[in-house]
């Protein structure tokens, strides 16, 4: 099974989309990447060569920010965000939606399940 930066690909999938399974390449990237190197983008990850898999690792390595540097970068950044306590850090330290989605319906992912606040009960007039 071949291992790129570490991490297993599927075999059974074109080289492009199996090199997608990394964090921080997609298929754009991915079809660049194998066609610097000489690859067919739609050959079975499964038949590309050991020096295919290391000619990969060296050109990732070199030219893209992927798997843990990414992680690690995206992390800093959301820190920064809330070390400086502007809005973005603030919605992020809160686990709301942060690009201006509305709150007061959906936004269910960020916020987790539906907390019930218990509302008032029908008052009935005495008259």
């Amino acid at each position: 099974m071949p291992r790129i930066l570490g991490v297993d690909i599927p075999q059974n999938k074109p080289a492009y989309v199996s090199l997608s399974y990394l964090y921080g390449v997609g298929r754009r990237n991915a079809v660049d990447v194998l066609r610097a190197i000489g690859v067919d983008p739609t050959i079975r990850a499964s038949s590309l060569s050991d020096d295919d898999v290391a000619r990969i690792n060296v050109l990732l390595e070199a030219e893209y920010v992927v798997e843990g540097a990414l992680r690690r970068s995206v992390q800093q950044d959301i820190g920064r965000l809330r070390d400086v306590r502007c809005y973005r850090g603030l919605r992020h330290r809160r686990s709301l939606p942060v690009r201006g989605q509305r709150t007061r319906t959906n936004a269910r992912t960020r916020k987790g399940v539906k907390k019930t606040v218990a509302g008032k009960k029908g008052v009935k007039d005495l008259k």
